[in-house]
């Protein structure tokens, strides 16, 4: 997914300081700053809610979540500030994951909050637009995936809902244990009844009062069900069923699977298509909403994958309190890496950034031997090809035609034919379709410009050419109108992965590192509902990567049921591998693996750490799986845990670092399962204002674990 072709996001989104900066906006003209490092300036301030605008209000202290609280209390001081400010009963109340609630205020009531003790934060509600984008496509060859894994374990994915009616959800036979602690429901709504959740679908809600009923498409559905396709693609991907059959237009594609296909999915929508698809997204307070009923159902890890959050918002602080829980909480870093720092800028989310590149090949080959190789899964055939701006319909231009544009392309010109379609204008899936529309047998598609090229699966066999490439074979074809080109699939392993240049990257200033890897984002497979007019399709953005994440979380906690949280995230996010020619702010540990990690070395936080790090300004103290120093701090400390279940020796190197020396004490230690030891990392060298030098921490362990931990100097 590139620019011209990714989602727009629906609303501007300012950089800010992040974590090293945050303020939430108050009500009327003051502002309240988080207990954090620095002060913030007016660009990092939350939007401030007009009257009668749907206002989110946080309140000092944490939910029933973190332990210290019950219900009766938090709903007390609610109505406390509610009766003291003249307000009625909210459109929302949070008490597990939050103490707060969303309400329609006028200017006095806002007035009168302000002078109220005791409230944390006020925020006007926005619309997030969701980090995907989402292609119905022809499906090519799917590689077997893994039968097992995530048995017993509950994701809850909050997103635009889930397609029940999906082969990907159907409840099969090997599932496994089912979930010992999840007590969500089946939230009833249009054509979906309390029966209509499964041994798959564990649980369903729906959440629409910030968005608007009002505001959505007459195609919505205001049930849990799915329309828009985001969330049953993202559903399907971190645990969709194994061995399931795709077909595409009466063809067998192969079987798909989830990352963790025994684990369970609860459902909770909160993202929304409205008329204008541009205004499709996810209302803050609904979103909310949703992750208090996440937490309060028992869900063991809790997909995000909507963009927003580079400040410490009201959302991030009911994913704090989803953290507090012990739950796995697992966010997309958003698309917009030219404009905006990632999302999720807390610690206590594992944010995922995009990866692109290890995508299928195809090659075009001429006569004489000589070929092109760019992203691709075509079947191999031999026929003519044809430049595409010379088979234009009757009516329409050869600029049209050049772009495949539907119904732009001549049949009698094309039929039967490879067209060399120019990329821009429409989607590329929606060239292939026109191809196929006018009776073209395969597409060759061309970049104008500098751009990736994908494997995107088509309406017909195809190959993604970069412009040099393109140009030659299209020059080529143009010279030799009647001879035949070979097109063909390369076999061996796809390409080297790189980060996607529009996945959003850390913030240098910020408290945490972030991302805190990256995945695979580009053309991934996932289910359909049958309403988009496919059952599988392809979507691109760090929600797909995010997906990935928590299914890697889902397999680990299958396994290790009594790990912790914290745990569990360390162990996958420090299994990354490293992506060439990106820094530590833009891939964190690196790739995240295709299966569960093996190591046994994590570093833990426990849960009452992350607010009181919070509250005391030491949340760059934290024992994460990342380092992020200033120039203000030349040293940090990490305890490592043995993980495993036998004594086992470690050793740390430092790597990567151009321009500083990095030492770590010890160099190595022999653990006893269960056992920690403290390393301290010194750090020497230049301080030169705006520099960033970046490295890796590597522990190997005895047993063949690798546990990578970046480090980010900001100096």
């Amino acid at each position: 997914m590139t620019t011209d072709e990714r989602e727009v996001e629906v609303r501007a989104r300012t950089l800010g300081r992040l974590l090293g900066s945050c303020l939430l906006a108050t009500a009327v003209t003051t502002s309240v700053a988080l207990p954090l490092a620095s002060t913030a300036t007016a660009d990092d301030t939350g939007s401030v809610p007009a009257p009668e605008q749907l206002t989110l209000v946080t309140l000092d202290g944490a939910g029933t979540s973190a332990g210290r609280r019950d219900v009766t209390e938090v709903l007390a001081r609610q109505d406390a500030v509610l009766g003291a400010i003249g307000a009625g009963e909210p459109v929302y109340r949070w008490t597990t994951a939050l103490n707060g609630f969303a309400a329609h205020l006028t200017a006095a009531q806002l007035a009168a909050l302000d002078q109220q003790p005791g409230v944390a934060a006020v925020e006007a509600d926005t619309v997030r637009p969701l980090a995907g984008h989402t292609s119905p496509a022809f499906v090519g060859d799917v590689a077997m995936p893994r039968l097992r894994g995530g048995a017993g374990v509950v994701v809850g994915v909050v997103d635009s809902g889930i397609a029940p009616e999906s082969p990907a959800f159907a409840e099969v036979p090997g599932l496994g244990a089912d979930p010992k602690d999840f007590t969500g429901a089946c939230a009833e709504g249009d054509g979906w009844s309390a029966d209509s959740c499964t041994r798959k679908v564990v649980g369903a809600r729906w959440y629409v009062d910030g968005f608007g009923a009002d505001r959505v498409r007459s195609s919505e559905s205001l049930s849990p069900t799915d329309v828009l396709g985001h969330g049953t693609q993202v559903s399907s991907v971190a645990a969709g069923n194994a061995g399931v059959s795709v077909r595409v237009d009466d063809r067998d594609a192969g079987r798909f699977g989830g990352v963790a296909p025994q684990a369970r999915i609860a459902a909770y929508k909160a993202c929304w298509g409205a008329p204008d698809p541009s205004d499709d997204g996810c209302s803050t307070a609904d979103v909310v909403t949703a992750v208090d009923a996440a937490v309060a159902d028992g869900v063991d890890v809790l997909t995000i994958a909507l963009a927003g959050g580079e400040r410490i918002d009201t959302l991030q602080l009911a994913l704090l309190g989803a953290a507090e829980a012990d739950v796995v909480v697992v966010g997309a870093s958003g698309n917009s890496g030219s404009s905006a720092y990632a999302a999720h800028a807390g610690p206590w989310v594992t944010t995922v950034g995009s990866a692109v590149g290890r995508m299928s090949r195809g090659r075009v080959t001429l006569p004489g031997g000589r070929s092109w190789t760019g992203g691709g899964r075509p079947t191999p055939l031999t026929g003519r090809a044809v430049l595409a701006q010379q088979a234009p319909a009757p009516g329409a231009t050869r600029r049209e035609a050049a772009q495949c544009r539907r119904g732009a392309l001549d049949t009698r010109l094309v039929a039967d034919r490879i067209v060399v379609c120019r990329r821009g204008g429409i989607g590329r899936i929606d060239k292939s379709q026109a191809v196929a529309q006018a009776g073209g047998r395969a597409m060759v598609l061309v970049n104008r410009s500098r751009g990736a090229v994908t494997a995107d699966l088509h309406a017909v066999p195809t190959v993604h050419l970069s412009a040099p490439a393109g140009r030659a074979f299209s020059r080529w074809v143009a010279r030799h109108p009647d001879a035949r080109v070979r097109m063909s699939r390369v076999a061996g392993a796809p390409g080297t992965r790189r980060t996607a240049p529009w996945s959003a990257a850390g913030d240098p200033r910020g408290a945490s590192l972030k991302p805190d890897a990256v995945s695979d984002g580009d053309a991934v497979l996932g289910a359909l509902p049958d309403s988009t007019g496919r059952s599988w399709g392809v979507f691109s953005g760090s929600s797909a990567a995010a997906a990935h994440a928590s299914g890697l979380a889902a397999l680990v906690i299958g396994k290790h049921e009594d790990w912790s949280a914290a745990a569990v995230r360390s162990l996958v996010v420090t299994a990354g591998r490293p992506v060439a020619g990106s820094s530590a702010l833009e891939q964190g540990s690196g790739a995240l693996p295709g299966r569960a990690p093996r190591a046994h070395l994590v570093l833990d936080v426990a849960p009452a750490q992350w607010r009181r790090a919070l509250r005391t300004h030491t949340l760059a103290d934290l024992n994460t799986s990342s380092l992020l120093l200033s120039s203000r701090q030349s040293s940090a400390v990490r305890t490592v845990t043995n993980v495993g279940e036998r004594p086992e020796y470690f050793s740390v190197t430092a790597r990567g670092f151009a321009s500083h020396r990095v030492r770590v004490q010890p160099l190595a230690v022999r653990l006893a399962p269960g056992e920690s030891a403290d390393f301290r990392i010194t750090v020497t060298g230049p301080t030169t204002p705006g520099a960033l030098d970046d490295g890796v921490l590597v522990w190997l362990g005895a047993r063949g674990g690798v546990t990578r931990v970046p480090v980010a100097l900001t100096r």
